[in-house]
């Protein structure tokens, strides 16, 4: 083989090495909960080894070690490129997204998974169409399995006996149905949530069951209070910056978005339902009330916050949408996904 030859051969195989080194991305995803959630190690992680699998590593998705900011202030921290990939939640940054407060109402289903697939089929039906997400691109919408009522030193055992308790909200339509029991309402990352109950800051909170898992707080928890059909959800967003989007091949961007939207919403809702039951499980062994409410009592909270739901109905209708079509759509949806 002469000088000429070998030398061309290398250079081929130099530039091919190089091409393939410049064709692999790492995406900084910035965590504000414990990498050992299971919503972290159950959902985030498998979709972040299903991407790099599917893209045969041209695109993998780095757990950042730190969070690069405030909970409430992730959605601007992809948007500005502080971070490449996030979760977030829309009920932190209160009036800021109106249509995701879909998810968010009271009695939309008792499965995890049911709730976080149907939303993220209406959302991308109709609801992107409010363009609430400016900045960034939406990856996948979810929610966490039914809301509920967790109580600290105190219990409850009827509707009146809400008023004027402090609870812990997150914020959006769980800040309205708060309203509407007549509690106190506290609006508090969940990440907070352990030491309010630990202080006695807080009497309550609104959250998921699997929080209870994820923060910790199962030896906190005197009391959990479970409303058939669910009290409320909490909407998320797996969010991307745009900018790291357009620079994949399309290829890759359309695995990327194959393996998002209702595949993720999937996940994230099968690890949150797997969690609300371990959660359920771990709060009886810690001596915990579980108490599910009775038919009287849940008509009761229904009908006191009805307004809630009327009230979206109207701040969609000013977005151009109709609000109770969409809530129609989103329980038809519901129905239909198998757990």
């Amino acid at each position: 083989m002469s000088t000429i030859t070998r030398w061309t051969m290398g250079a081929a195989i130099g530039i091919s090495l190089i091409s393939a080194a410049a064709a692999q991305t790492t995406l900084n995803f910035s965590n504000w909960i414990s990498p050992q959630a299971p919503f972290i190690k159950d959902a985030v992680m498998v979709w972040a080894k299903q991407v790099e699998d599917s893209t045969a590593g041209r695109v993998k998705i780095r757990l950042l070690p730190k969070a690069v900011t405030s909970p409430p202030q992730h959605f601007d921290a992809v948007r500005d490129g502080l971070a490449d990939v996030t979760f977030f939640v829309h009920g932190y940054t209160p009036g800021r997204f109106v249509v995701t407060n879909i998810a968010e109402l009271p009695f939309l289903g008792d499965n995890a998974v049911s709730v976080a697939v149907a939303y993220n089929r209406v959302f991308e039906q109709m609801l992107h169409k409010a363009d609430e997400h400016q900045g960034v691109r939406v990856l996948s919408v979810f929610t966490h399995g039914p809301g509920a009522l967790f109580m600290g030193k105190k219990s409850v055992q009827r509707v009146e006996d809400l008023a004027g308790l402090k609870i812990r909200t997150s914020g959006g339509v769980v800040n309205d149905v708060g309203r509407a029991l007549g509690v106190s309402g506290m609006l508090k990352p969940a990440t907070e949530v352990y030491e309010m109950f630990k202080s006695g800051v807080a009497d309550g909170a609104f959250f998921s069951k699997q929080s209870i898992l994820t923060f910790k707080m199962e030896t906190l928890v005197k009391q959990a209070v479970l409303v058939p059909g669910g009290l409320f959800n909490t909407s998320f967003s797996l969010l991307i910056n745009p900018a790291r989007f357009n620079a994949l091949s399309a290829e890759d961007q359309k695995i990327l978005i194959s393996l998002s939207g209702e595949s993720f919403a999937r996940l994230a809702g099968r690890s949150f339902q797997d969690s609300d039951e371990k959660a359920i499980e771990l709060m009886r062994n810690n001596k915990a009330e579980i108490m599910t409410t009775s038919p009287a009592m849940t008509e009761q909270i229904r009908k006191l916050t009805e307004p809630v739901v009327e009230n979206w109905i109207k701040q969609a209708s000013a977005k151009g949408f109709d609000g109770r079509a969409a809530i129609e759509a989103m329980r038809a949806e519901v129905a239909k996904v198998k757990p």
